[in-house]
């Protein structure tokens, strides 16, 4: 019992260490820095999926029919508008990367700690809600830049103007509201996607660390990545074949999950953003709007145009953020996640 209520006093203790929030200048620059940097990397690597999705949730809009995949979608992009189409878009968004990015990851600690603060505790929920107001406050803080990086990715013909261009064009012709557009499906994407991974990946990590010979460091990032199956060959020197397997399974599922939950939210909110393009079916007034007139007009599957590309998307993204942003935390000298 006296052995129990040292180790756990312990681990509290340990834990509580992490909570401490600095509101030093260089703290803070460190911080945000490093989470918007790790995004801004990933970002740039998986950016031709974000076209090919953007492309693929903008088809054949009003009406059914036969829909091209991903792969067909790819080799026609790069043979009629070639290898640079596939970096459409990609100034801003490694901008939205750098300021989405460094909020989005950022803003959770902060929140973690101001709910320690405010409820005296840091419970799963308390997490998830930490990580849903830090994604949906970053993005309506950064929507201006998606809505930029949407229109670029869709036309190559305003590639030559650039995003400086676009936006002057934009605001002139659709006024300055029209660079939020989008921004409640948005936010709710955000929101989920953020409270999803960080929570989960917090809270496992603290599990872990507590009952298991894992330490904080490579292994324990790399294995705990959010929605990274293919991964697993990290556990085969620490956890048994049937937890391995397990995990394996769960992540693929949680994948998934994630995707069916998320994809028609991306859709309505690319469509919302792309009004302009979509003007031959009509005007959306809001979100649920823009659903509705998508599953009436086109089915309900088309809620899920561009659903595989979000996915494949996904893990990939996540292993190179969470990695590289626990990386540069350590050599700013911050505390993990």
């Amino acid at each position: 019992m006296g052995a129990d209520s040292s180790l756990s006093g312990a681990v509290k203790v340990k834990f509580d260490e992490k909570q401490k929030w600095s509101t030093s200048t260089s703290h803070i620059v460190y911080h945000f820095g490093t989470s918007g940097l790790a995004v801004a990397i990933a970002t740039s690597i998986t950016h031709p999926l974000d076209v090919l999705k953007v492309r693929l949730q903008m088809q054949l809009m009003g009406q059914k029919g036969p829909l091209t995949g991903m792969g067909q979608l790819f080799a026609q992009v790069l043979k009629n508008e070639g290898t640079k189409s596939l970096y459409l878009g990609l100034t801003p968004a490694l901008t939205r990367s750098v300021l989405y990015g460094g909020l989005r990851l950022g803003l959770y600690e902060p929140s973690k700690y101001a709910c320690d603060w405010a409820f005296g505790s840091t419970n799963i929920l308390l997490k998830i809600a930490s990580g849903a107001f830090a994604g949906a406050t970053a993005t309506a803080l950064t929507n201006p830049t998606e809505v930029l990086k949407v229109r670029l990715q869709m036309n190559s013909n305003l590639r030559r103007g650039g995003p400086i261009a676009e936006m002057r064009r934009l605001i002139s012709e659709e006024g300055i509201k029209a660079l939020w557009k989008g921004v409640g499906p948005a936010m709710a994407r955000a929101a989920a996607l953020t409270a999803s991974q960080l929570a989960t990946y917090d809270e496992s990590k603290r599990i872990l660390i507590m009952w298991t010979p894992l330490e904080e460091g490579f292994q324990l990032h790399l294995m705990l990545t959010p929605f990274n199956p293919e991964m697993s060959i990290v556990m085969t020197c620490i956890i048994s074949p049937i937890v391995r397997l397990i995990y394996l399974n769960s992540s693929t599922v949680a994948g998934i999950v994630s995707t069916c939950i998320t994809a028609p939210v991306d859709m309505v909110k690319t469509r919302l953003m792309l009004q302009r393009e979509s003007r031959k079916v009509g005007s959306y007034k809001n979100g649920f709007h823009c659903a509705y007139q998508v599953a009436l007009t086109e089915g309900p599957r088309a809620l899920y145009k561009g659903g595989f590309a979000v996915f494949a998307r996904l893990g990939p993204q996540s292993t190179i953020t969470f990695i590289l942003c626990e990386k540069l935390r350590k050599l700013a000298g911050l505390d993990a996640i």
